[in-house]
């Protein structure tokens, strides 16, 4: 089983059903029993381990080409614990548009709490050069940012990170260890919000991480059984369950994704198009080098002569929700989710419009946005 579409449906056996179940087992317990002797067993408070989550983790771990993974129960809830590893004082390049809640953790609590970051575009290696401080700990950034879809090297960051003995964290919720494995372009710690592409189905919240090393990985065991962020059996369960499906998923869900990018881009209401996947996007050459694939996450600036309330208001097969990754399309208004001392300098204004692709008929996706579009025409 050496092929990456092959591990995605068979994860590492842990050989402790005596059913001969094919698919693995839900521990629903929070204790399992002590040796007849009272020595050590290799699970006994769920807290500190768990069979179905050891599997997904070993799974992740595998699917990354790391040294460990880490289940919890949130993305959020995975970066915090991330970020526990480092000592008060530590600073942090951080990517200069982060998803809302990584940027809500870092600078509602952490910046609060003896962490201190700089925002840089990460795009810019002599910008990130440029934050480097004495006290500086790690880089931290998405590959395609939230939500305009800005390309960051994830092979030169790292190169220049371990030139100034930094650590690497990439979030590569949007693109899974399906398009990119960030750890084989020199990363230390990947992270994953696994409620997206990796469950899959918007039916659980959950985050993975999985580490490069093992003194990392250590650590990272210490504050998950310590914090006790931990993700539930029934969880796990479902995440690896969405795994199995992930490059099936995936392959739809950006063909889709590509048609409406083309699409929205010749479209007289569309004012701009951000996705990898076109050609004539910035990020195009550099995803085509350090990625296999654009995902299924686009996001679009309506001309100004288009109500985005009304355009998100009037989709039919589309959503109006957060979040991405799931079976469903989506769409979302970024703007009016900043807090107002972050719209100036974001990219954002009211006109742009987040879209997540699902598994929906290409034609419909294609139909509905055009539909909306002429329904959100101001008069």
């Amino acid at each position: 089983m050496t092929q990456f579409n092959t591990k995605l449906v068979h994860g590492p056996q842990l050989q402790t059903d005596q059913a001969g179940a094919i698919v693995p087992p839900i521990y629903q317990s929070a204790m399992f029993r002590f040796a007849p002797d009272g020595q050590e067993t290799r699970w006994d408070y769920a807290r500190s381990g768990n069979p179905t989550r050891e599997y997904l983790e070993r799974q992740i771990a595998t699917l990354e080409n790391g040294d460990a993974g880490f289940a919890f129960s949130s993305g959020v809830a995975a970066i915090a614990t991330v970020l526990a590893i480092f000592p008060n004082g530590s600073h942090f390049i951080i990517g200069d548009s982060l998803y809302s809640g990584t940027d809500r953790l870092i600078n509602q609590y952490f910046a609060q709490h003896g962490l201190s970051f700089t925002a840089v575009d990460t795009r810019d290696l002599k910008a990130v050069a440029a934050a480097i401080r004495p006290e500086t700990k790690a880089i931290f950034f998405e590959t395609f940012s939230n939500p305009l879809l800005k390309v960051s090297s994830v092979k030169a960051i790292s190169a220049l990170a371990k030139t100034h003995h930094l650590l690497t964290i990439v979030d590569n919720t949007f693109l899974t260890p399906y398009y990119q494995r960030p750890l084989e372009l020199g990363a230390d710690i990947v992270l994953h919000s696994a409620t997206k592409y990796l469950g899959g189905h918007g039916d659980l919240i959950a985050g993975l991480v999985v580490s490069a090393h093992p003194d990392l990985s250590k650590k990272l065991a210490f504050l998950q059984n310590t914090i006790g962020a931990i993700l539930s059996p029934l969880d796990c369960s479902l995440v690896t369950r969405g795994i199995a499906t992930l490059a099936v998923r995936l392959d739809r869900e950006t063909a889709n994704a590509q048609a409406v990018a083309e699409f929205l881009d010749q479209h007289p209401d569309v004012a701009h198009v951000y996705y990898p996947g076109l050609k004539s996007d910035p990020g195009y050459k550099l995803a085509q080098k350090e990625t296999t694939g654009a995902s299924g996450l686009l996001s679009i600036k309506l001309a100004d002569n288009i109500d985005p309330l009304k355009f998100v208001n009037s989709t039919k097969v589309f959503d109006f929700a957060d979040s991405l990754g799931t079976v469903s399309s989506l769409v979302k208004l970024p703007w009016f989710k900043l807090p107002e001392e972050k719209r100036t300098g974001s990219g954002l204004t009211p006109q742009h419009v987040r879209i997540a692709i699902g598994l929906e008929d290409q034609q419909d996706l294609i139909d509905d946005l055009a539909q909306a579009l002429k329904a959100a025409e101001k008069r």
